[in-house]
């Protein structure tokens, strides 16, 4: 191996053959340097020129030794609004949750409706890092044309919109959350809740419920006792819809509510004689095991909300109202809905005698905020309805009909044979 006065060529055998280089001093430092491989078409004359070369800048101090970059990792791939919702949507079915023990089948359903019938059509096929705010804003205009959502509904939507975005900020695929912030939303107007709670409206939904199922042709009863239950258990109309007759105890008095859109909202409804003299009159004529659903279709399947609110609320407001005309009596609220069923149950409960916290813990409210709402305005009735519906409930000139008595003790015999 030739050398020269300040320097030498280093040669290396490798599979690939040989491998030339230079080991030189330069400024107080022994260096190193691969010049090439005799593969490239370096020769030892080739390679020894260059070391003068290289020496020769040493010694006029312009050589710099190499230095090598790091390895800089290929960006990611920013995925699109699609893949990124779908993995947040399984974390949050998941881990999500007041608890963070996982969404309950309501709230899956729930989350499910946002993306896949309102934010996916829209946002679907777009990268994360290209939504921008102008895309935000005219999501929120279309639907505010498309005019089948309300503002509260909207801001929801958004909402979950803002919060996969929020996640995508920790992941780095976004500089910035495009849809964070009230100036997004739309401004909410909270309608006037329209409660039913008289009891000479109540009693009028019921009959014309009644009077429904008397023309009916198929499920004759039904109507009422879901009316009813709504009315005197105060139930979710999802929660009314799922209820199975293995749910509905007649002989102690409870209705196990197991399927609910929140963890407070799965409870032990305590039910009033007048629902459970409804209830029993209506399993006797229904004539059903204990596995089917109480307000099943004829084929035992579970019935659509729509459905109840087009067919049964709608048609029973219809007639009541009829009536009570005929009658010259105010008509119901308008604007009832499924729900304002359900406040009317916390108005009896209070009107009966019972406290906040028993009347909270039976509408499976989460917190006390609406359960306080509805007991200050109840306590400032001075029309004496308050004690109508308790005559409604209590009242001595209703007795159980033979077959609810029948079914009541059906149940005893059942649950003592358990």
């Amino acid at each position: 191996m030739a050398r020269t006065a300040t320097g030498h060529i280093v040669v290396k055998e490798t599979r690939g053959g040989l491998v030339y280089g230079a080991r030189f001093p330069a400024y107080g430092a022994k260096r190193y340097v691969t010049l090439g491989s005799a593969a490239d078409g370096w020769t030892h004359e080739a390679v020894e020129l260059a070391l003068a070369e290289v020496l020769a800048d040493v010694r006029r101090g312009i050589w710099r030794p190499v230095v090598h970059a790091e390895p800089v990792a290929a960006p990611r791939e920013c995925p699109t609004f699609h893949e990124f919702a779908s993995e947040w949507f399984e974390r949050q079915r998941l881990e999500g949750g007041r608890r963070g023990g996982g969404l309950t089948a309501a709230g899956v359903a729930d989350l499910e409706w946002r993306l896949s019938v309102h934010l996916l059509p829209f946002f679907k096929s777009m990268r994360l890092d290209a939504i921008t705010v102008e895309d935000v804003d005219r999501y929120r205009l279309a639907k505010v044309r498309a005019g089948r959502l309300n503002a509260t509904s909207i801001n929801k939507c958004l909402a979950t919109l803002s919060a996969i975005l929020e996640a995508a900020t920790e992941y780095d695929y976004v500089a910035r959350n495009v849809a964070h912030g009230r100036r997004r939303r739309l401004p909410s107007v909270t309608p006037p809740r329209t409660s039913l709670d008289r009891a000479e409206h109540i009693t009028a939904l019921l009959d014309a419920a009644g009077a429904l199922d008397d023309a009916a042709l198929r499920r004759r009863g039904q109507r009422r006792a879901l009316l009813a239950t709504l009315v005197f258990a105060g139930l979710r109309i999802g929660e009314a819809l799922s209820l199975r007759w293995c749910d509905v105890d007649l002989a102690r008095g409870t209705i196990e509510v197991r399927a609910s859109k929140t963890d407070a909202g799965v409870r032990t409804v305590n039910v009033l004689a007048v629902l459970r003299d409804e209830l029993g009159a209506y399993r006797a004529r229904a004539d059903t095991d204990s596995g089917a659903l109480v307000f099943g279709t004829s084929t035992g399947r579970a019935q659509h909300r729509s459905q109840v609110r087009s067919r049964v609320l709608a048609k029973a407001v219809e007639q009541a109202n009829a009536k009570l005309a005929e009658a010259e009596t105010e008509p119901l609220p308008s604007g009832l809905t499924l729900h304002s069923l359900r406040r009317t149950f916390a108005s009896i409960l209070f009107a009966v005698g019972e406290a906040p916290p028993y009347v909270m813990a039976q509408m499976g409210h989460a917190t006390a905020e609406l359960t306080l709402a509805i007991y200050a305005r109840q306590m400032s009735r001075r029309d004496g309805e308050p004690d109508r519906l308790r005559a409604l409930v209590e009242g001595s000139n209703r007795t159980p009909t033979d077959t609810s008595a029948e079914v009541v003790a059906l149940d005893d015999r059942r649950r003592r044979a358990a």
